[in-house]
């Protein structure tokens, strides 16, 4: 078997054995779809939505204000879902008077072998009620 060559371009890897035509190889992940801001009303649900593509197919993970977000995969309890395509989902927005846990600035970040992507922040904010006297 002849020398095997690998050629780095626009961030694909591709390789070359014996003169053959180059082919696609692993590929760093990147954020494909980022999530949005969102303002939604405590006990509602809500999703943030995350895409990313790479291979092999990157995992992600979700980081609210720099802490890592516990999800079903951590605690099958858990009111986060993290979704197979990336984004995360509340079954329930918990919000009280002292605790507001999932009130925040989030970012996925998807990773695979070759590196990890970041996507933009997205903020996660929990409409007010008013009594109108």
């Amino acid at each position: 078997m002849g020398p095997l060559a690998f050629i780095l371009v626009s961030g694909f890897l591709y390789s070359q054995v014996d003169g053959s035509r180059l082919r696609q190889e692993d590929s760093p992940p990147r954020i494909v779809e980022h999530p949005s801001d969102l303002i939604v009303s405590k006990g509602e649900p809500a999703t943030l939505n995350c895409k990313a593509e790479g291979r092999p197919p990157p995992t992600v993970e979700w980081y609210k204000d720099g802490e890592r977000v516990e999800t079903d995969k951590d605690d099958p309890r858990s009111h986060r879902m993290l979704l197979p395509t990336g984004s995360l989902f509340f079954l329930r927005i918990v919000h009280g008077r002292r605790s507001k846990p999932d009130e925040g600035s989030y970012v996925c970040v998807a990773r695979n072998y070759l590196g990890e992507a970041v996507s933009r922040n997205a903020s996660l904010e929990v409409a007010c009620e008013y009594n109108i006297l």
